[in-house]
């Protein structure tokens, strides 16, 4: 993805720097342009360095009068993105004044225009300020990140931080990204459940959720709205556009909400790790240390996607996951088996049998099976096995 960081001459410039690596980071390809008040901020010798491309600030290029085209730099990016963006900068958009590079890239445009406004919270509330943006907001390829509220340069503190680094960046996949899944009801369980033994101890499994995090980020990209069920035991989860995170700890609470959610949504992903056993007779108090052996009744937890297979609708798709620790081809027969008793329409194999996948790390190495098919895939990032099990859904199960 092509992505131009337009910078404009806020004290907010500095934190453009971080904005480059973020994109970066998510595999865009970036070019900065600046205006000459930007330069007074940060230099574009930084932003060259860390964007590995040019920095155009002039229209012209003063040591040589080589042309920096608006029009072809407009006709490269896959989304603009201005940040920060002053009140004057944005007045000028507003207006169609293009009097600077990065005025001319943004008139010149057609991709998603991402605006980040910073300034001074009087500034930022002035009627016509507020006026200007409310007026760019009418332009449906533009997409205004709203600041935050803080402390200031001016020592106030109040709303007009340029939004973080990393929420730009999310919002600018997210506002380019085209939305196949918009309107889509989506609930994804993810994590390991934790079952009490007593008020201190618990039994529980390796999962972080790190594979379900990633696949409910990548269903929000594509407009879905998600419903994620996290069990105890997930990653830290960082606010997630178009995802609504509800916290449970046990199977049972997990199967509770659920059975509530399960009847109004389109797709179901089963991804936590869910405890197979419970203790039958979880202790109120914490169990002292002897030197005897503490034998604990175990009983089964409920199979929550089992449960939900069969109260499955027409229409409804349900896609499992099998973790196993046999070789592949038994694995394989494993997960079959599976995907007919749970009434998945697919279901997502990986095995500790192979190098690299399983609890805990950043990669995975899965395989995609259906009663009809079964794909294979290399060993790859969780967040790459994310998009490849969102695009198999969005492109096979929706479609058929």
């Amino acid at each position: 993805m092509n992505i131009i960081v337009a910078i404009t001459g806020g004290i907010a410039a500095y934190k453009t720097a971080s904005l480059v690596r973020e994109l970066i980071k998510l595999n865009c390809n970036v070019k900065v342009i600046m205006t000459k008040a930007a330069k007074d901020f940060i230099s574009p010798l930084t932003m060259a360095t860390l964007s590995q491309n040019p920095v155009a600030v002039e229209n012209f290029d003063p040591e040589n009068g080589a042309w920096n085209s608006h029009v072809s730099l407009a006709e490269w990016a896959d989304a603009l993105v201005v940040a920060p963006a002053t009140a004057n900068s944005i007045a000028k958009m507003n207006l169609g004044i293009a009097d600077n590079l990065v005025l001319c890239t943004y008139l010149s445009a057609r991709c998603p225009v991402i605006i980040a406004p910073a300034m001074d919270l009087e500034m930022f509330k002035n009627p016509a300020t507020q006026r200007n943006i409310n007026s760019l907001r009418e332009n449906p390829k533009i997409h205004i990140i709203e600041p935050t509220s803080g402390f200031l340069a001016s020592g106030l503190s109040g709303k007009g931080r340029m939004a973080e680094p990393k929420d730009i960046a999310q919002f600018t996949i997210n506002a380019v990204t085209p939305k196949t899944m918009k309107g889509k009801k989506i609930l994804i369980t993810v994590g390991g459940t934790s079952e009490n033994i007593d008020p201190v101890r618990c039994i529980s499994n390796h999962s972080t959720g790190k594979m379900g995090v990633a696949i409910a980020h990548n269903l929000a990209k594509l407009g879905a709205e998600v419903t994620m069920l996290k069990a105890k035991t997930t990653v830290n989860v960082d606010p997630i556009y178009n995802v609504n995170v509800i916290e449970t700890i046990s199977a049972d609470e997990m199967l509770a909400q659920a059975k509530t959610l399960y009847p109004n949504v389109d797709i179901a992903i089963f991804a936590a790790a869910v405890a197979d056993y419970k203790v039958e007779n979880p202790q109120s108090q914490k169990i002292k240390h002897t030197d005897k052996a503490c034998n604990i009744a175990l009983v089964p937890n409920p199979d929550i996607a089992l449960q939900m297979g069969m109260l499955k609708r027409e229409g409804q798709i349900n896609v499992g996951f099998a973790l196993e620790t046999a070789p592949h081809s038994e694995a394989v027969t494993y997960a079959k088996e599976k995907l007919e008793k749970k009434n998945f329409d697919a279901i997502v194999l990986n095995t500790l049998a192979d190098q690299g996948a399983g609890f805990a790390a950043n990669t995975n190495k899965i395989n995609i099976i259906t009663h009809a098919m079964q794909l294979d895939f290399e060993l790859k990032s969780k967040d790459d096995v994310a998009a490849d099990i969102v695009k198999f859904i969005d492109t096979q199960l929706l479609k058929k």
